[in-house]
């Protein structure tokens, strides 16, 4: 009697640690499928190395004390790193999220003498499938990630349609239009555009969205509401005398009484050439719908 209790506790400890061993393997393998594969590089204490990416850098987080990183001065999008402590023997390791949702890993060894100092990650995508690139949803996007909102921002771009025909601005040479307002997933697009007819160019100092009453559009405002734009296409610059360029904002969706309007304003550097937009609800109400299906328009 007493061997086959023996036998009996014998198989169901073999049982036992065979699921459990199982359990492990499935859920490596599960995890496995997720697996993001580390960039390898190399630092040294006496030099520096930079990494360009292709967005602003939004979060640096370093594997241990072995490294030491921060953004350069003036430059959103470069990072600079190097060692710590001279000949550390353990690999160690760092994560970097951009603006465009992008997740980087790196795996870090020491060399004293490192094959490269610079590193372009937008070129080393280029030579890689840009799909295995892990989106990571920032709260101000909700669920809109941040690679399919650069895309739109894009598109809309590089599609320039104009959609919208009676809104507009023109005062001492310059031509301020709004081309067409989109909405996807509950973010608005709104697509400008700024042509200066002379030969005096003009420097853009800022542009401000925000909603006030309509009584008040034309007059000193007193209560208005900003809204603060999620994303740009790209950087307000310069006009040049007799060019003309466009861009596109990213805004969260809102709506506004019939006795308000929404007033996009652009600013002159140094001038005086300031122009104004009005939008109405009607407007707004109008926006073109982007679905996945018509992401060409």
């Amino acid at each position: 009697m007493k061997n086959h209790i023996k036998t009996f506790w014998t198989i169901a400890i073999m049982i036992g640690s065979a699921t459990a061993s199982f359990a492990q393997d499935s859920v490596k393998t599960r995890l496995a499928l997720g697996k993001i594969e580390p960039y390898e590089m190399e630092v040294t204490y006496d030099k520096t190395s930079h990494l360009i990416f292709p967005t602003a850098i939004r979060y640096v987080d370093l594997g241990s004390s072995y490294l030491i990183a921060a953004k350069a001065e003036d430059a959103e999008n470069v990072l600079r790193v190097k060692a710590s402590v001279k000949e550390f023997e353990l690999e160690t390791n760092f994560s970097v999220i951009t603006d465009d949702g992008r997740f980087y890993s790196f795996n870090v060894l020491y060399s004293p003498f490192p094959e490269a100092l610079s590193y372009d990650l937008q070129t080393m995508q280029k030579s890689v499938d840009k799909e295995k690139g892990n989106d990571v949803l920032f709260e101000e996007l909700g669920n809109t990630l941040p690679s399919l909102a650069g895309l739109l921002l894009e598109t809309i771009y590089k599609t320039d349609k104009r959609i919208v025909k009676h809104i507009g601005a023109k005062s001492f040479g310059i031509e301020f239009t709004l081309k067409g307002i989109y909405i996807h997933n509950g973010k608005y697009y709104f697509h400008t555009q700024l042509t200066n007819r002379t030969n005096v160019p003009f420097g853009i100092d800022f542009m401000s969205f925000k909603v006030v009453d309509k009584k008040l559009a034309k007059r000193t405002v007193v209560q208005e509401r900003p809204m603060i734009p999620l994303r740009t296409y790209k950087p307000l610059d310069e006009i040049g005398g007799t060019t003309a360029d466009q861009n596109v904002f990213l805004l969260d969706q809102f709506t506004i009484a019939d006795d308000k309007v929404l007033l996009i304003e652009i600013f002159e550097k140094n001038g005086g050439r300031h122009q104004t937009l009005q939008v109405e609800n009607s407007d707004l109400i109008k926006a073109r719908l982007i679905t996945d299906m018509n992401l060409k328009f």
